[in-house]
């Protein structure tokens, strides 16, 4: 049976159909687009690394960065390099991996059919050899060592493994050398089976479609696979203290300036759904008042050459973790930590004013609504948040029912010196 989600604010409809053996399939109609857009997506990210399956009694544990290596090595099967059939077609391919999820997509203005079919069939169809994977262990290592260089990534985290004592947010999304080095093609298929069974997974299509088409082609892709049933997936994640592992963290690397950020950690963690978005959403307003480039903290750190318009401030919201990371390069990070932390006791002194709340929500709607333009945005998004139990498109209903107080709330409780930490990133003497 087919839903309809609709948003009248947006003008908008999403047709949904849970097709067997549980794919949750959406499928938005943009008519007048010329590109299409496609994300296949599973609930499966590098912090799923301890889990016990439905029917078993044994807790698996699996080496850190599996969920990133398997998304490499579906790209290749025994026909080559899936890239270069999406390109004979005209299309755009790509994947990623974060801390919660993998992504397969594609856009394409022609041959929609015959790109879908090819996303569904390759992410269906693994194909792993013991050779195969021991060649792309050369391949991921490489990229590891050259993060180890990437200032922008190793002060993000730097901060994680200093905020965060026990839960697996602290480890590098694709793993480490070591840990890499022990993933087989056992392992591999064995959390393939785990969590690319399609009741773990969403696709979201965007685009001029016919959303009854789709939903047909999908489902007879499906169908041929004999499927069974998978039951419940129990995600283990270790015990985390509510307290930071430590407050400072360094790193000497090769940049012409240093770089700062500041991370405060997530207290009130434990539920998802419509109260997990009002959260972020409150969150989210807080930080653009006190940190956003029209806020009167921003401007004056601007003015005093402290920051450059690269500097930004951001939080995450997930059911066992969460925070809030702010900073960027700067020619004084001493200077820049005294004016922060001054700007944050300012802020939290005089609270947030009716006035500014009710702007900074509407900026918020604005940005929102034209973001609606981009087929990328809305069809991440929304997987995104489709497995935190949360509809995406109730966020201007949602943004709407946030008050002053969550958001003053959230200034005083979520940005506590004790909650903390500092990363910092120096270039590199000698």
């Amino acid at each position: 049976m087919v839903r309809i989600l609709e948003n009248q604010l947006l003008n908008e409809k999403v047709y949904v159909q849970q097709i067997a053996p549980g794919l949750e399939v959406f499928v938005l109609p943009k008519k007048g687009y010329v590109k299409k857009y496609v994300t296949y997506a599973a609930n499966f990210g590098s912090i799923d690394s301890r889990f016990i399956v439905d029917g078993e009694d044994k807790e698996l544990s699996v080496p850190d960065g599996v969920a990133h290596f398997l998304e490499h090595k579906l790209f290749e099967d025994e026909d080559g390099n899936v890239f270069d059939r999406f390109a004979r077609l005209g299309a755009s391919s790509n994947a990623f991996t974060n801390f919660n999820n993998t992504a397969y997509l594609f856009s394409c203005t022609d041959y929609f059919t015959e790109c879908l079919d090819l996303l569904l069939d390759f992410v269906q169809t693994p194909y792993f050899t013991t050779e195969s994977v021991e060649k792309e262990k050369g391949i991921i290592e490489q990229e590891i060592r050259m993060y180890e260089d990437n200032p922008q990534w190793r002060i993000f985290f730097n901060l994680l493994a200093a905020m965060y004592q026990e839960h697996p947010v602290r480890v590098d999304i694709a793993g480490t050398v070591e840990s890499i080095r022990q993933i087989d093609k056992d392992v591999l298929y064995k959390c393939y089976r785990t969590f690319y069974h399609p009741s773990n997974m969403a696709l979201f299509v965007v685009g001029d479609v016919d959303p009854g088409r789709v939903l047909a082609q999908v489902e007879a892709n499906l169908s041929k696979r004999n499927y069974k049933e998978l039951g419940e997936i129990k995600r283990i994640y270790p015990g985390e203290p509510a307290e930071i592992g430590k407050d400072f963290v360094r790193q000497e690397l090769v940049v012409s300036q240093p770089l700062l950020n500041l991370g405060f950690k997530e207290r009130d963690l434990g539920y998802q759904g419509e109260r997990l978005f009002k959260k972020e959403l409150a969150t989210n307003l807080m930080l653009d008042v006190v940190f956003g480039s029209s806020s009167k903290l921003y401007n004056e750190l601007y003015e005093e050459g402290l920051i450059d318009d690269e500097f930004d401030a951001g939080y995450v919201a997930e059911q066992d973790y969460g925070h809030t990371i702010l900073g960027g390069e700067t020619v004084d990070p001493d200077r820049l930590l005294e004016r922060l932390t001054a700007g944050i006791k300012e802020a939290q002194a005089k609270g947030i004013s009716e006035k500014q709340f009710e702007h900074y929500r509407r900026k918020a709607m604005g940005e929102f609504l034209k973001s609606f333009n981009s087929l990328e945005f809305i069809a991440n998004n929304f997987l995104a948040y489709h497995f935190r139990q949360i509809n995406f498109f109730t966020y201007l209903d949602v943004l709407q029912s946030v008050t002053l107080a969550d958001v003053n709330s959230r200034l005083h409780q979520h940005l506590v010196q004790d909650s903390m930490v500092r990363s910092l990133i120096l270039p590199k003497k000698g």
